[in-house]
């Protein structure tokens, strides 16, 4: 297990990084500082920058172990097949909700993973605008800030609320959840950065998201997150979430098993 002591320094790590490099570029960003890495898949500066300086801090940290960063991905493919290795993984998405941010809005959140030999180990997702940080070790339970997550009763069908972003859906999907939604409490879009959607999973706002799209970088923390919480995080076939370098598609994460039930019958075809 991750020792208190590298745990809070991972925490005090990306609050640095975001104080310093993410938010005081936030609204500031000038025209030649925002642009594609892909079609429609937006990159800033900021981006950049906070990878760079995540990625030594924690190679500092731990020392002997690598870094899989979402931006250094968009450079080298292949970085992918370092996570399941022998070395220790972080993993590291130095702003997720990149448009919210390019655009001058929120929620965006700075996330990390580490993944060891028996899989996820831990995570950090911190969302610098709300300040608040939903951190978790395997088997030490999910906390926000200081205060740790514990199960709460199931809620009725028509009680749960989440998210379904469907602009990735194929076109099944897509149309079983616009028919499915009328079974749930509230279904939304989403708010475009899967990091805050985690944190709003385990604080009690939302039980349930599902994803289509499921970058290492984008899930790896949150799923963390999930499962010390007592939730469930599984593919839309009913499968384990897993990470490992084939990132897959699909993914549904609820607060607990009878809701993970309750939505994959209502939502997935």
């Amino acid at each position: 297990m991750i020792d208190a002591q590298l745990g809070g320094q991972v925490s005090a790590l990306v609050r640095h990084v975001a104080a310093t490099v993410v938010l005081p570029s936030y609204r500031h960003l000038q025209a030649s500082e925002i642009g594609e890495k892909g079609p429609g898949e937006v990159v800033t500066v900021a981006d950049r920058r906070s990878e760079e300086a995540l990625t030594a801090g924690l190679l500092d940290l731990l020392p002997g172990s690598v870094v899989v960063g979402e931006e250094a991905y968009a450079a080298d493919s292949g970085l992918l097949t370092r996570i399941g290795g022998p070395a220790p993984t972080w993993i590291v998405d130095p702003i997720d909700g990149t448009a919210n941010y390019a655009d001058g809005n929120g929620p965006f959140c700075l996330m990390v993973a580490l993944i060891d030999e028996t899989g996820p180990a831990a995570a950090w997702i911190y969302d610098p605008i709300a300040d608040e940080m939903g951190h978790a070790v395997a088997g030490g339970g999910t906390y926000l800030d200081d205060r740790r997550i514990e199960p709460t009763a199931p809620l009725s069908p028509e009680q749960l609320r989440g998210v379904a972003p469907a602009t990735y859906y194929p076109a099944d999907l897509k149309a079983k959840v616009e028919n499915g939604t009328v079974r749930l409490g509230s279904v939304t879009n989403g708010q475009r950065c899967a990091g805050r959607e985690y944190l709003d999973l385990v604080g009690g706002k939302q039980q349930f998201a599902m994803f289509w799209r499921t970058w290492p970088w984008d899930h790896a923390p949150g799923a963390l997150l999930v499962r010390e919480a007592g939730g469930v995080t599984r593919r839309l076939d009913g499968r384990p979430y897993l990470v490992t370098p084939d990132p897959g598609e699909g993914l549904l994460a609820t607060i607990d098993e009878p809701t993970w039930q309750t939505v994959a019958g209502a939502l997935i075809p």
